[in-house]
């Protein structure tokens, strides 16, 4: 599973934006602030740098966590399935996403995602893995205009598809074996158009070796306690990986 992300800070994703050759031209368009994170944990549900089919050449926010029509309220949306991430296998299959791929596919913007690794019988070890250019990359996703029926409100949600794993991800996310889908540049416009379900299936194929780095970082992007704070520029330092005495 894909479940926590770094996005790029502002100026980063701004000059990306203007890169030549990205295939289409992106602006914001946001009434809120632009969030940097450094660590975003999916089940907190947060607001990330988004790019919707329906308005392919603007970055907004949306919400992680894909809700369906038929959720009710914030609160039942709280309790809904994890729907986080969504199995390229199932989604023109599974109720979640069924009814949304074919026509609301987006681009999550990132800087990196973590993946964990087993390295013996009580370790885990985080990585952060990231494009080894060191720019910001976009994932592909299904997503959902969802109306809270309590307080007519619309938020954007979404789900990040996930594939096998390439060779790099194989090693790192050795018991999960899963990889987000990621989008190349030249492939975004793509993903954002109208397609057949067997074009929409040719897009959702794991990254070739060559384009993403990993390394290990500490546990704290898995630290929950009550007042820490994981979003933070340590969260993506790299550290040495200690040997399990119990493997």
């Amino acid at each position: 599973m894909c479940t926590k992300v770094a996005t790029p800070g502002y100026d980063q994703l701004m000059y990306s934006f203007d890169t030549e050759g990205e295939g289409q031209k992106q602006v914001f368009d946001d009434v809120e602030p632009y969030f940097h994170y450094w660590h975003a944990d999916g089940y907190t549900r947060p607001w990330l740098p988004f790019t919707a089919s329906e308005t392919p050449s603007t970055v907004s926010s949306a919400r992680w966590k894909l809700i369906p029509d038929m959720v009710q309220n914030e609160a039942a949306a709280d309790a809904y399935a994890n729907t986080l991430n969504a199995r390229a296998e199932d989604v023109f299959v599974r109720a979640s996403y069924r009814p949304y791929v074919r026509q609301y596919r987006g681009l999550l913007w990132v800087k990196g995602f973590y993946e964990p690794q087993r390295t013996g019988v009580r370790t885990v070890v985080p990585h952060f893995i990231q494009a080894i250019s060191g720019e910001p990359f976009t994932l592909g996703c299904i997503y959902n205009n969802w109306t809270d029926k309590d307080t007519g409100i619309t938020s954007r949600t979404f789900t990040i598809i996930t594939t096998p794993p390439n060779k790099l991800l194989a090693e790192i996310h050795n018991e999960g074996q899963r990889m987000p889908l990621i989008i190349p540049p030249l492939q975004r416009r793509d993903w954002l158009q109208p397609l057949t379900d067997q074009q929409i299936s040719g897009l959702m194929q794991p990254l070739p070796d060559g384009f993403l780095k990993a390394h290990p970082v500490s546990g704290l992007v898995y630290d929950r306690r009550k007042g820490i704070n994981n979003n933070q520029p340590q969260a993506q330092k790299e550290v040495q990986m200690q040997k399990d005495l119990f493997s």
